[in-house]
């Protein structure tokens, strides 16, 4: 049984890593397609790119990219759901060690990863509240540094 559920991990894994998935955007001027990790593995213009401005390229690439990405994310949950299934059935071993806690449960979901840009708000904090403050003032954490007036500073 132990033997059968790590093939069926070995297998999902597999399948995993051949997943690629492709998308389009700027009027299907821009195609992407990612692997299974959301890495870019293609790049791909229409022969009429050079209807769009640069900055409007820049905006379709990450869109596309994005996209394919999302869409390797969804067939990646796929697969792990099918695998869970499959796992769901076993016993686990708290059924067989009834003192034993069941790690599975305490394994913690991890955060969705932000798609923003560098430097937005939401980069700052998970829920984007993180505050700004602009009134502000710069501090010496270092107290020796701090105390000292640049006027007796050891080094006059």
């Amino acid at each position: 049984m132990v033997q059968g559920g790590f093939a069926s991990v070995a297998r999902a894994q597999e399948e995993r890593a051949r997943l690629t998935a492709t998308a389009q955007a700027g009027g299907r001027r821009v195609t992407i397609t990612v692997n299974a990790d959301g890495v870019v593995i293609k790049t791909e213009f229409s022969d009429d790119i050079d209807d769009l401005l640069f900055s409007e390229i820049a905006a379709a690439v990450t869109t596309a990219t994005q996209e394919a990405a999302a869409q390797v994310r969804q067939k990646s949950q796929e697969i792990m759901t099918a695998l869970r299934r499959e796992q769901e059935r076993m016993p686990t071993m708290s059924e067989f060690f009834p003192a034993m806690p069941d790690i599975q449960a305490m394994i913690p979901t991890p955060p969705e990863v932000s798609t923003a840009p560098p430097g937005s708000p939401e980069r700052d904090a998970p829920d984007g509240s993180a505050p700004r403050f602009t009134d502000v003032e710069d501090w010496e954490h270092d107290a020796r540094a701090r105390n000292r007036s640049s006027i007796a500073a050891p080094d006059w």
